[in-house]
């Protein structure tokens, strides 16, 4: 019983909003508060006076201007019933008893019972302390009830004085003067209880609607902070094309400038060749710069149907990478090994994207930084169920003198990796030479800044590694 009893307080507590740890905003007194207490308070002198004309209140002892004043100050309660909702609700029941007790024919009047109606509900609507409100409010019902049953008392006492009469006489299931004593306390309950009810569904509406834009600013600084994360990694991706399209196709012009100059007198074929080179790359270059500034440039005001559709270099541009980086002094092979026919083509294309990239800036390490005279490319592709994309850039020769980097290359490697949840080696072999080797899962499409690469217990995609700090490329 007692474990009953606590489950249905708890319960009664909980709707209430005992514990709940919001708390509504109060606000001042504003001129609506006092336009609705004077706009009661001038209504219901009004209709005081109709009753009065009628000739309802010919039986009322009080003076006229308590009549009057018992209205007003009703009224007045209103202006308070927002800034002070528990205290307007006490003052209005004990308003209520005492013109009651003295005046009941103007207690009984419709604007009165709208100002104390209007006053509980504000109570239970607009106060902070809910549990100090539910005391207050209990304690409210339990005197009015009190009050009822005082009268059903006397009302029952007086029937039963009346039934000992002859002329006493029954018109319904109930004698007349409980009956009526009866229909008053269920109007007070439905009057009451509404209040009450009316109450609290309009302070769990105000707490509902103040999660909501709670929430709302929530989602607003939410997707603030990721369109700018969103526009950080798109300017980390344009500086990493731009340093993997500007470092390589410099890189060439140079080789092959220096190569034309070498046999520009003796071999004047090979030299219309390299410089043949030079005008391809520099042309490359450019038309690659300008797309990607393009890009920067108009990003907003170019509709997505307008923008560029040129397509990423993928796979099948890999030969003509490979051939730039040729020189008569340094062979470089290229092998593209399948684990099923067809594999290149069912590779999508942000990937086979990445995997252009990080051979070109590998094969430009290669050109910037190393004394190699035989380069090998391998890209292997197994699209089975733990599929993989993987590249391998192995030369065999020495850091060149004098030549140093910024790291920013191999950092641009790693990012791309991480972005595919892939994992990279970078640094010298035991046996000579230099090793990119970098593993793409088949499936592992573009992770979000806090993703987690696959295998980097192993390799970490994005982290320094010891191989990072050894002599080598850059």
């Amino acid at each position: 019983m007692t474990t009953s009893v606590s489950s249905t307080a708890g319960r009664l507590a909980g709707w209430f909003g005992v514990d709940d740890p919001w708390l509504r905003p109060v606000p001042a007194v504003g001129r609506r508060d006092v336009l609705l207490a004077g706009g009661i308070g001038v209504f219901g002198l009004a209709a005081l006076e109709l009753v009065r004309s009628v000739g309802v209140l010919k039986g009322v002892g009080a003076p006229g201007w308590v009549q009057w004043l018992a209205v007003l100050t009703g009224a007045a309660l209103l202006v308070g019933r927002r800034r002070w909702p528990i205290s307007t609700a006490a003052a209005a029941a004990l308003h209520m008893v005492v013109v009651g007790v003295t005046i009941p024919m103007v207690m009984g009047q419709v604007t009165m019972q709208v100002v104390y109606f209007v006053a509980l509900m504000s109570g239970v609507a607009w106060a902070r302390d809910r549990r100090w409100m539910l005391v207050v409010v209990s304690v409210i019902v339990v005197v009015m009830f009190a009050w009822l049953a005082l009268q059903f008392a006397v009302g029952s006492a007086a029937q039963d004085y009346l039934d000992g009469l002859s002329t006493t006489e029954r018109y319904g299931a109930l004698a007349p003067i409980p009956a009526a004593v009866l229909l008053t306390v269920v109007i007070n309950v439905v009057y009451f209880g509404g209040a009450v009810l009316i109450g609290q569904m309009l302070w769990r509406t105000a707490r509902d609607r103040a999660r909501l834009a709670e929430q709302a600013a929530t989602i607003t600084e939410q997707a603030d902070a990721l369109r700018a994360r969103a526009v950080t990694e798109e300017r980390l991706r344009i500086a990493r094309e731009l340093h993997d399209v500007v470092a390589h196709h410099v890189s060439v012009i140079g080789i092959q400038a220096a190569a034309a100059r070498r046999v520009m007198d003796r071999d004047p074929g090979s030299a219309k060749g390299a410089l043949a080179g030079i005008e391809g790359s520099s042309r490359e270059a450019v038309s690659s710069m300008r797309g990607l500034l393009g890009t920067l440039r108009e990003t907003e005001r170019v509709p997505a149907e307008e923008a560029d559709r040129t397509p990423q270099p993928g796979l099948s541009q890999l030969p003509v990478l490979v051939e730039a980086c040729r020189t008569p002094g340094r062979r470089v092979e290229l092998d593209v090994v399948e684990a099923t026919p067809g594999a290149a083509d069912r590779l999508g294309s942000a990937l086979a994207h990445s995997v252009h990239r990080t051979v070109q800036e590998a094969l430009t390490n290669v050109e910037k930084h190393s004394t190699a005279a035989r380069v090998s490319v391998v890209v292997r592709l197994d699209d089975g169920p733990h599929g993989f994309a993987e590249v391998e850039v192995v030369d065999d020769g020495r850091p060149r003198a004098g030549t140093s980097g910024s790291g920013l290359g191999q950092l641009g490697i790693r990012e791309r990796a991480a972005s595919h949840r892939g994992t990279v080696e970078v640094g010298p072999r035991p046996t000579g030479g230099y090793r990119v080797r970098v593993r793409y899962p088949w499936n592992g499409s573009p992770a979000g800044p806090h993703s987690s690469s696959g295998e980097a217990s192993t390799a970490p995609a994005a982290g320094p590694a010891a191989t990072d700090v050894a002599v080598g490329h850059p």
